[in-house]
């Protein structure tokens, strides 16, 4: 009698890969965007992330998710369409079309993720994607340190003013060596810091709940954190530091009772108010030990020109433009700091005013509200999807909420968070967390 033959696991099928493979290349387009550009140029990155587009559209049809209204995020679905509505009074139509198909392209990744994939799969896709990020970064640095030994421009060029390219429009600085700030693939620190802090949350969950090889892992995570050290970016030290805080409170509360819940919230927000006065109090100090100047490197100008074009428009802003597209900009005037055209306004929150005024920064706040409220509630419960109340905590649960926390933190310095790799991370979360709220340890709901 012979013996029934047993189907290898639907992760191992060579359609799983494929999809899998798809879903990890999206995230690493999204997140190696510039490197990208500063390689090809872009034309050729235009043409990579449509047909990007075209195929992920293809694979959602086929795969026929099932999705009711109920599980859709009904604020991120009415700011997309607000910012498209504003194409009828925008003061720059072309841009706000160019920018917004560049805006729904993220989008479709982002839902690509969050319907195909499980939670654990979700994380696999992030990790992977950043590790390719970082191998990659440290790899160019290395090699321009060792047989270089000099800066190097993007092979693509660069937008900035003057004859001369100034230190900002370089693709890497040869800095290896000297102890940072190395910019990698990505050309800015910044953006580099960002990936390695995000790195280090996935690479850890990895290791908490023993999806990854140990030894493997924690190769990574050196490499992430030695990453995250080499770059030096003040804003994301800031927003590492408050992811912990975001996971000490995670700690405590799922070990507290009800009122052990209500007693840390107000913990919480004593606390909060005494930093927003320190801060205040003590603002040049802080800058200072932060390495950044008391104007906060030409921020604080962005700001009051935004502020005062924002405010002559400022119920419905000049019309959506994320990021603003060069000759066709929201301002009277580019800013420009250290000889490069800047094109968002440092600041994701006045960049929704200005661009789509009041409304927008309410439907965006509301977006971003919604999407904490979820994501702090699934990191402090149980799994709970029956009767079942009794299931263990899971570190793979606070993926949502961490990597939230960091977006917020650096929405307040960069306008990031509205292009994409953070939109690809706010759509992805805020349709997974609406869709399916209890995750579990094997991330299988």
């Amino acid at each position: 009698m012979s013996s029934p033959v047993v189907a290898p696991p639907a992760t191992l099928s060579t359609k799983y890969r494929v999809t899998a493979a798809h879903g990890t290349f999206g995230l690493f387009v999204a997140f190696g965007g510039d490197g990208i550009r500063n390689l090809v140029g872009w034309p050729a990155y235009v043409v990579i992330v449509s047909a990007y587009t075209l195929i992920t559209l293809v694979l959602i049809a086929r795969a026929r998710p099932v999705l009711s209204p109920r599980a859709l995020p009904k604020a991120l679905i009415a700011f997309l369409v607000y910012a498209l509505v504003s194409v009828t009074w925008s003061a720059y139509a072309g841009a706000t079309l160019l920018t917004y198909l560049g805006t729904f392209m993220c989008t479709v990744v982002g839902v690509y993720l969050a319907l195909v994939f499980t939670w654990q799969q979700v994380l696999t896709r992030l990790a992977n994607a950043l590790k390719w990020v970082i191998g990659l970064s440290l790899a160019f640095e290395l090699w321009v340190s060792v047989f270089v030994r000099d800066m190097v421009l993007p092979l693509s060029g660069g937008v900035y003013v003057g004859d001369d390219p100034p230190l900002l429009a370089y693709w890497s600085r040869n800095l290896l060596f000297e102890g940072g700030k190395i910019q990698g693939i990505l050309g800015n620190s910044n953006l580099l810091s960002i990936c390695a802090l995000f790195a280090v949350i996935a690479i850890g969950i990895q290791l908490t709940i023993g999806s990854v090889r140990r030894s493997w892992g924690w190769f990574w995570m050196l490499l992430s954190v030695a990453t995250f050290s080499l770059t030096r970016s003040s804003t994301i030290i800031v927003a590492a530091l408050v992811a912990a805080a975001a996971l000490l409170a995670v700690v405590i509360a799922r070990r507290a009772s009800r009122h052990g819940r209500t007693a840390l919230y107000v913990t919480v927000a004593v606390v909060f108010a005494g930093i927003v006065t320190v801060i205040l109090t003590f603002t040049d100090q802080l800058l200072a030990l932060l390495g950044k100047s008391e104007d906060l490197t030409g921020r604080t100008e962005f700001w009051t020109r935004v502020i005062n074009q924002a405010s002559e428009r400022p119920w419905f802003g000049w019309g959506y433009s994320s990021p603003w597209v060069p000759g066709q900009l929201p301002l009277d005037d580019p800013l420009v700091r250290h000889h490069v055209v800047q094109l968002h306004a440092h600041n994701a929150w006045l960049d929704v005013w200005l661009q789509l005024g009041v409304i927008g920064v309410v439907l965006f706040a509301a977006v971003i509200a919604s999407l904490l409220w979820r994501s702090w509630f699934a990191a402090i419960d149980r799994p709970r999807f029956d009767l079942r109340d009794d299931r263990p905590y899971s570190a793979l649960a606070l993926l949502p909420l961490l990597f939230t926390v960091v977006l917020v933190v650096q929405s307040l310095a960069e306008s990031r968070i509205l292009i994409e790799s953070d939109w690809v991370l706010v759509v992805l979360l805020s349709l997974k967390t609406k869709r399916q709220r209890a995750i579990t340890e094997d991330g299988a709901t």
